[in-house]
């Protein structure tokens, strides 16, 4: 199980920019909580997502957002997209990735992430780890194949000997990533340690 639970987590980083972006969306978890705070008045759900260096500037911005809500139904939604912009700003220089717009609600995840939210949703990792393990699996062994068939031809002309050398390096690369996922601490995060969540 524990195998299968770090392939899991190699197809998951092998698509990490997917991952972040996630993060960027109106019908994100990010969002959601910022609704949930809004809704209630209460910062708390939102300075998860943002480490606590940044927790003053969020709470600022949070205070400022429920005053102006008061005004009109439009300052409501000036003042809610900004804070929403604000801590999705926050949350995604935490992750060292840049801040280029809120997506709106249509924007679908990419099938990795879907897969991982649903097993958070369920309690259950088992159609997560079939779809995905297959996904990591058949990448790699694509990879080989198209190595392993470059390499018989390498030797005819440069120009199948590039060819190969290209097969090479997306084969290794894939391999490289795999392995440093694999063996990464498992306190790597989001804000880039345990200790700074």
């Amino acid at each position: 199980m524990k195998m299968r639970t770090a392939a899991l987590a190699i197809v998951l980083a092998l698509f990490t920019p997917a991952l972040f972006a996630h993060c960027d969306s109106i019908a994100g978890p990010v969002i959601t909580a910022a609704r949930q705070a809004l809704e209630k008045g209460d910062v708390t759900p939102v300075l998860k997502w943002v480490p606590a260096a940044n927790e003053r500037e969020i709470r600022d911005a949070f205070a400022k957002t429920v005053a102006a809500r008061g005004a009109s139904p439009q300052a409501r939604e000036v003042a809610d997209r900004w804070f929403f912009e604000t801590l999705v700003r926050v949350h995604r220089q935490s992750e060292g990735e840049p801040f280029t717009g809120l997506k709106g609600a249509e924007s679908k995840p990419e099938k990795g992430i879907e897969l991982a939210d649903q097993a958070i949703e369920s309690g259950s990792l088992a159609e997560a780890e079939k779809v995905l393990m297959a996904d990591l699996t058949a990448g790699l062994h694509k990879r080989f194949a198209a190595v392993m068939e470059a390499k018989k031809h390498a030797g005819e002309s440069v120009e199948k000997g590039r060819h190969y050398v290209h097969a090479y390096v997306e084969f290794i690369h894939y391999a490289e990533r795999m392995h440093e996922t694999a063996n990464e601490p498992a306190g790597r995060g989001m804000h880039g340690g345990a200790d700074r969540q």
